[in-house]
């Protein structure tokens, strides 16, 4: 599943309001006035239905052609082929609705063309860390992993991140997007397990900021004036 950037950053932003506003930040889901405005549907534990992958090793078998049957990769660009149908999209799709658009491929040359598929081994759990970690990017996950290993796979945060305060985007039942904030500090992360496509956005404290905003305008401040950003503290 893909996300813009910009949806992350705004994203970000309503967990940030909701920070300013007092509430809970321990892994508190956002409530609707957090997001309203963005497409962000309310936040819930329920898994939603499994999404074909590129690199997902599936079989779709056809009862009445046994050998039409195949065991194939998703490619990369998320399609298949199929004896005498072609190529067929299967990424972002889910089983039944694969095995819908096979059979109705096979319609026309097979008398009963009903196909089944079959996943029979998962690709990679690829999720993206951004904001304030070293290496930011997508990541092959390996194994079951939470959050905050997530991070430590990212590089680690860097000193200017605020990570009780960093956003999670998930995909939830029927393919909306939710989003809530969530503690990553060590010793006080809740173990929140990976999902294929989940995005972690971690912002930047207060004082990485300020030391942007430094950076940016040091030709302009008052002469005399001098800062160190060492550790997290600014000192003139």
């Amino acid at each position: 599943m893909s996300f813009d950037r910009r949806l992350v950053l705004l994203g970000l932003a309503a967990g940030l309001a909701g920070c300013a506003s007092g509430r809970p930040s321990n892994s508190a889901p956002l409530s609707r006035a957090d997001w309203a405005g963005l497409d962000f549907a309310s936040w819930t534990d329920v898994e939603p239905e499994y999404l074909l992958y590129p690199g997902d090793e599936i079989e779709v078998a056809t009862p009445s052609a046994p050998e039409l049957t195949r065991q194939m990769k998703i490619g990369p660009d998320g399609r298949i082929s199929l004896p005498m149908v072609g190529h067929l999209m299967a990424a972002e799709r889910t089983v039944t609705e694969l095995e819908r658009d096979a059979t109705a491929g096979y319609a026309p040359y097979l008398l009963r063309p009903e196909a089944e598929v079959t996943l029979r081994l998962a690709g990679p759990l690829k999720v993206w860390i951004d904001g304030e970690v070293r290496n930011p990017g997508a990541f092959d996950m390996p194994g079951d992993i939470d959050a905050h290993q997530a991070v430590v796979l990212a590089g680690g945060f860097l000193p200017s991140a605020k990570p009780n305060q960093a956003a999670l985007i998930r995909r939830g039942p029927g393919g909306v997007r939710m989003l809530r904030v969530i503690d990553l500090r060590p010793r006080h992360a809740e173990p929140i397990r990976m999902r294929r496509g989940d995005i972690i956005f971690v912002p930047r404290s207060t004082l990485g900021e300020l030391a942007a905003f430094f950076t940016q305008f040091r030709a302009a401040l008052p002469i005399g004036f001098s800062y160190a950003l060492n550790g997290g503290y600014a000192s003139t």
